[in-house]
């Protein structure tokens, strides 16, 4: 329904609000806005809308509640201990990419807390990349999948997840992209980091396991003097 209501102005003039109906442009939805129409008395004059006025802030959509600290690192806890990963390595990869912001989308394209292009998100299985339990474990599956590719190479595993396979397939090594060297050395120091925090975290007691070959449970990001990026066992 339309409401009009006639209000005098200047001599021979009145002028009308008129509530309009229209989609956004944006969203699709239905948004309300006021239009004040002026009339004039005087013949072969024409009624001339004026601006229309903003709509009020509970016609927009509504901006999704943020996620608390503690929800992410559950997540990140539940998608390191499914896919064999240290949780540090997980909330290093997430600072560097996004810096916790789920909603995160760069220039390439790239979306949510583990910066996951569209093509990856659904290689592994993720249907909301801005939904974060969703994007971590896409983005733990993704480092699962590239360190078993690489052998447990950790700087080539994450030179892949920065630069792509294909980069790293090209030169054999890390690719020589600045930004893929800066990539490794953030992560690094992340990781140094993170680790005395985990060190200081109670940890509950668990049963004696054998060591594997592979495993990164005690592994330490070195960056030597020449700017090299290498993990080691401790």
């Amino acid at each position: 329904m339309t409401a009009v209501a006639d209000s005098p102005s200047t001599a021979g003039a009145a002028e009308r609000m008129v509530s309009v109906v229209s989609a956004d442009r944006r969203t699709g939805r239905l948004v309300r806005s006021v239009v004040a129409i002026t009339r004039r008395d005087a013949p072969g004059r024409m009624e001339r809308p004026a601006a229309p006025v903003p709509a009020p802030i509970s016609a927009l959509p509504a901006q999704p509640a943020p996620i608390s600290a503690a929800a992410i690192a559950e997540a990140v806890e539940r998608a390191a201990a499914q896919h064999s990963l240290p949780p540090e390595l997980i909330h290093s990869v997430i600072k560097v990419e996004s810096n916790y912001n789920p909603g995160a989308v760069s220039s390439k394209g790239a979306l949510g807390l583990m910066q996951l292009i569209p093509s990856t998100a659904r290689r592994f299985g993720v249907l909301d990349a801005f939904d974060p339990a969703d994007n971590i474990q896409g983005g733990a599956k993704y480092l699962r999948y590239l360190l078993d590719l690489y052998r447990g190479d950790y700087p080539l595993a994450l030179a892949a997840y920065n630069a792509g396979e294909g980069a790293v397939a090209k030169y054999g090594a890390v690719p020589p992209y600045p930004e893929t060297q800066n990539y490794l050395k953030l992560v690094a120091r992340q990781l140094r980091e993170a680790r005395p925090a985990a060190v200081e975290r109670p940890q509950p007691p668990a049963a004696p396991v054998a060591a594997k070959p592979d495993d990164t449970t005690h592994l330490r990001a070195v960056v030597g003097e020449d700017g090299a990026l290498r993990y080691v066992s401790q």
